[in-house]
């Protein structure tokens, strides 16, 4: 492939392209390299230690960091080349991503990586560190208040009540345990002899997760107890 795409660059274009990388300073390019890589590495890091939900993923950590040194390296194969740039952007053309973003904040550290590798490259430090103070700034800012979300969600709590029995004795429990409560979906078992209950709790000081559900769990009409860990917004 790379054999069919390097005729149709004009040979000018090869020539100037190889002056750019040959004039290209190695001291300079090692330490812009650094400088991005170390960006990456504390994007990766933020973006690891800020991240909610069951869809983290290691690949995408670690795409962050490529993501920073590879912009820098573009930056510097560049410089004030035009004709570089729009040689790299028809090589680079031919690549298709696939990949489907799961969480939209994951964007927003693709761009961060994006923006301060290409500052990195260009040697603007004072607007690469600044850029990544503020952004892991904001990321944490905003981790810590849970800003944006609609409640701050501790628990989960789901179990099946048999209708033939009294729900005011799980109700009392919950309320025992429970700082607050709200119930989140109520679903009816196909003989219509059950309900499948959810609710989002938060426990109470002194409560603990393994006594609500072992206290839920001894209420006479209550099975399936099952109790979820979830600090982040869930959808029903």
């Amino acid at each position: 492939m790379l054999q069919s795409i390097l005729p149709q660059i004009p040979q000018a274009v090869t020539q100037q392209s190889l002056e750019t990388v040959m004039s290209l300073d190695v001291y300079a390019a090692l330490i812009r390299t650094g400088v991005a890589i170390a960006i990456g590495v504390v994007l990766a890091l933020v973006y690891r230690a800020t991240h909610k939900g069951l869809s983290y993923s290691q690949s995408f950590t670690q795409t962050i960091v490529f993501v920073a040194v590879i912009v820098a390296i573009v930056m510097m194969t560049v410089r004030n080349s035009l004709a570089t740039a729009f040689t790299l952007v028809g090589a680079l053309s031919i690549i298709r991503f696939r990949t489907v973003v799961k969480d939209t904040r994951d964007t927003a550290f693709v761009f961060g990586a994006l923006a301060l590798g290409m500052a990195a490259g260009l040697g603007f430090w004072e607007l690469a560190a600044l850029g990544t103070v503020a952004i892991c700034a904001l990321a944490l800012v905003l981790y810590a208040t849970n800003f944006g979300a609609l409640y701050k969600s501790e628990f989960i709590l789901r179990f099946t009540f048999d209708q033939n029995k009294d729900s005011a004795a799980y109700l009392a429990k919950i309320a025992e345990f429970a700082k607050r409560s709200n119930m989140l979906h109520i679903e009816p078992s196909g003989d219509s002899r059950s309900l499948r209950l959810t609710y989002d709790i938060t426990l109470g000081k002194d409560a603990t997760a393994e006594a609500m559900t072992g206290a839920l769990s001894r209420i006479d009409g209550v099975s399936d107890v099952v109790l979820i860990v979830s600090k982040n917004d869930i959808d029903y």
